[in-house]
């Protein structure tokens, strides 16, 4: 019999990590859903990190902050976000010369994708798996705390 696995090992800048499950016929489906979610915890943060990198988000952080929406009210936040002051923004900071049509397009989807995200969590609303309780995340995310 096969050995089933899941792992991933990224050794880019100064993100060092090494994650593995191995999965058997004991193994829980919880067991795999914190795996993943763990995953996304390790991986969220250097996507935004990499997508600043390509992009003035700044100027989407800016827009963000001048929406006027309140804490809770999910609904209007997310109409706002995508209002067309929000795109507006995201369009300018995606169509440089750099960026060819298709790479503009994706641009433009992580970007939206980031100021949902954002939105939703300045409305205290969990939109990531990685947000839940999870035991091994607590530690994960204390250690980060502490580096940041």
């Amino acid at each position: 019999m096969v050995e089933e696995t899941i792992q991933f090992i990224a050794n880019y800048e100064d993100w060092k990590v090494i994650k593995k499950i191995t999965i058997t016929k004991d193994t829980a489906p919880l067991a795999i859903v914190d795996f993943l979610a763990s995953l996304t915890y390790s991986t969220d943060d250097k996507i935004e990190s990499n997508l600043r990198k390509t992009v003035e988000l700044d100027k989407v952080d800016i827009a963000i902050k001048e929406l006027a929406f309140k804490k809770g009210d999910s609904t209007k936040a997310i109409e706002e976000v995508n209002s067309r002051k929000i795109g507006k923004v995201i369009s300018e900071i995606c169509k440089l010369d750099k960026f060819s049509g298709p790479v503009q397009k994706e641009l433009v989807q992580l970007c939206k994708i980031y100021s949902i995200k954002k939105v939703l969590k300045e409305c205290e609303i969990l939109n990531s798996y990685h947000e839940a309780e999870i035991p091994t995340l607590k530690r994960a995310k204390k250690a980060k705390a502490k580096k940041g």
